[in-house]
């Protein structure tokens, strides 16, 4: 009877530390880029629409890069003041 208690209760021990590393992994790696700001006014040093990329420079020098449509960045030209916003991803979640 001892013996059924410690195999079922070892084996419930087992289940929950593996059900609970499973749920631990739950959002994607690439969600989010490390020390990225959450918000970015600068103004725009290049554009390149087909590669889908806009670099700015903010006030305090440093330059970031964005992902934008063509369609969206053929409103922009180098020289424009931009306010940038970062924003995940369906999959990722804040």
């Amino acid at each position: 009877m001892k013996t059924w208690l410690r195999l079922s209760a070892g084996l419930a021990a087992a289940i929950m530390l593996w059900s609970g590393i499973a749920l631990g992994q739950g959002t994607p790696t690439e969600c989010g880029k490390k020390g990225a700001p959450e918000k970015v006014e600068g103004e725009v040093v290049s554009i390149d629409a087909d590669k889908g990329k806009l670099t700015l420079r903010a006030a305090d020098g440093s330059t970031h890069e964005f992902e934008g449509s063509k369609e969206t960045l053929q409103d922009y030209k180098v020289g424009d003041r931009v306010k940038a916003k970062l924003r995940l991803t369906k999959d990722c979640s804040k």
